[in-house]
């Protein structure tokens, strides 16, 4: 894994959305995988300043978003894809061409994972993964355990990750919801190319584990280890 360590959290931001901006313009049908979290949010500030700008633009790019809570769909406030409209999407002049989300909502949630697995490999796999570093060392909802799972799967959230997306419910992590759906590790380390973005103190421990630490599916960013083409952009 390539490691580049910058200044502080804005100079994270400004490479990553040379990065972006670079790979649709090398490619103009990308398909981009994004995550959601705190430290995408400077990222997504730059993309829309730069789609404004005419220096990039997404009207043939294809994205899929990593994960989505369970028992809530689109329309709750608290969802991702609410998120997403909320911090990129619904702030662009021109959306992506095809925006895809796992639908927390769905009476059958086993088929709806089956279901975005397989817009996943229609698309051909993800060419740029955008991805945000869980404290605990989650990628996605892949969370720390005995086994990490390739498809996309229901997953139990862990306190720690239900407590850092309290803000998404007006700082109420009970209201969290105790369970996710999230791509499996496959799509991840699929992936043509996949960029951790890091940032913070909080962060720095799975930071060091993830780079040089064990292999182990008790810190699942570990595996970006043997990725093809991983690079993780953190501060100092």
């Amino acid at each position: 894994m390539k490691v580049r360590v910058f200044a502080g959290a804005d100079d994270v931001a400004d490479a990553a959305v040379r990065e972006v901006a670079a790979a649709i313009r090398l490619n103009p049908s990308l398909v981009l995988g994004l995550p959601t979290g705190r430290t995408p949010l400077r990222l997504y500030d730059r993309l829309v300043a730069w789609e404004h700008a005419g220096r990039v633009s997404f009207s043939r790019v294809t994205t899929f978003n990593l994960d989505e809570f369970v028992g809530i769909n689109g329309r709750d406030a608290g969802s991702y894809r609410a998120y997403m409209e909320r911090h990129l999407f619904g702030r662009l002049r021109r959306r992506p061409f095809r925006v895809n989300f796992l639908d927390g909502g769905a009476a059958d949630l086993d088929a709806e994972l089956l279901r975005y697995d397989r817009a996943l490999q229609r698309a051909g796999g993800i060419e740029l993964q955008i991805l945000g570093l869980g404290a605990n060392g989650h990628v996605g909802f892949n969370e720390p355990g005995p086994a990490l799972d390739t498809r996309s799967h229901r997953v139990r959230l862990h306190t720690k990750t239900r407590e850092a997306n309290a803000d998404l419910f007006d700082g109420d992590a009970r209201r969290v919801p105790r369970e996710a759906l999230t791509v499996g590790m496959s799509a991840i380390m699929c992936a043509r190319r996949a960029l951790m973005l890091a940032t913070g103190r909080d962060k720095a421990p799975a930071v060091a584990a993830m780079v040089n630490g064990q292999l182990t599916t008790h810190l699942p960013a570990s595996f970006l280890q043997l990725h093809r083409d991983a690079a993780a952009l953190v501060d100092r």
